[in-house]
């Protein structure tokens, strides 16, 4: 018994129709009719009725209608999970990210990610979520780091939130310092080192400071991630930039905003209509773990510094 017999048998039984049955499969009607009655002589019995020019199933045709279909079903699926192991270990995974992620959160997680999977290539895509969103939508991107919420007239995407990130202002060790904390309106008349259009930290502080009732006013302006750090430490001026990014440039002076300070929820991205490929599914769960543990050791590491009352000395 072959595995083409049964697939060719249930598409007959399925369209009760020898000709649709062959077109179905993509067979010659001939061929469909010889491997039938093949299938019928090794199991030593009719499977289908071709009375006047009817087709129906008989006794046996109905008893093994449901087994074939079984049978076929379980050999999909068989094939399918190992294609995703395959996947597993020479795969690809393109994933967009803006550039503060990428200097901040991915390159622990990437490693991680590598190290499970050697086999797996990684392509990585720096932009705003703007773009991102965009190229997720024409397919160019497995999974993307976007900032929320999306942006209005997004296609349908799927999201879960990642994390939740403080934004700083940093400035050079050569400048005055600011007031800290400083508040939003504390940067009025403060020359501004400002990312360029498409970058979701242009329109968060763009938007916070007219919400302050002032334009900002920018000294220079349409840099990426590493220029922006990079005019700031030469004292051109200051930027907001992310606490994780703040984090890694210990050289740059680093200010607190003033509540409620300034804040952006990361979420990661895919398509809803198409399922990201097992390899994105992994990095996916790789990029989610390590956040839960990086939050694990925070809330840890808050409450050993929490001061303890007379009871806990």
């Amino acid at each position: 018994m072959q595995l083409q017999q049964l697939l060719y048998f249930v598409a007959v039984a399925e369209t009760r129709h020898f000709t649709r049955a062959a077109e179905r499969v993509h067979v010659s009607q001939p061929s469909l009719s010889q491997q039938i009655r093949a299938l019928e002589k090794e199991l030593g019995a009719e499977l289908l009725s071709r009375a006047r020019g009817n087709v129906s199933l008989t006794d046996a045709g109905e008893a093994l209608l449901p087994l074939a279909r079984r049978i076929l079903a379980d050999t999909e699926t068989a094939r399918v999970e190992v294609q995703e192991l395959v996947q597993l270990r020479r795969g690809r995974v393109r994933l967009g990210a803006p550039p503060s992620l990428c200097t901040g959160l991915l390159p622990d997680v990437l490693r991680t990610f590598h190290d499970l999977h050697p086999g797996i290539e990684l392509l990585i895509e720096e932009s705003g979520s703007h773009d991102l969103v965009r190229e997720l939508a024409r397919g160019a991107l497995d999974l993307a780091l976007v900032v929320m919420p999306l942006p209005a007239g997004s296609p349908a995407l799927t999201t879960v939130e990642l994390l939740h990130e403080d934004l700083v202002v940093v400035s050079s060790v050569t400048a005055p310092a600011p007031q800290d904390p400083v508040a939003v309106a504390g940067l009025e008349g403060q020359p501004l080192v400002m990312f360029r259009h498409g970058y979701d930290l242009r329109d968060l502080t763009v938007a916070a400071c007219r919400a302050a009732g002032f334009e900002p006013s920018f000294t220079v302006e349409g840099g990426e991630m590493d220029a922006v750090l990079g005019f700031v430490r030469a004292g051109l001026g200051l930027a907001v930039v992310p606490s994780m990014v703040a984090a890694r440039t210990p050289e740059l002076r680093v200010t607190a905003l003033a509540r409620p300070g300034l804040r952006r929820t990361i979420a990661l991205a895919h398509r809803s209509d198409v399922a990201p490929p097992r390899a994105a599914r992994e990095l996916q769960k790789v990029l989610l773990d390590s956040e839960r543990a990086t939050r694990t050791a925070r809330t840890t590491a808050a409450a050993v510094r929490a001061p303890q009352g007379p009871e806990g000395r």
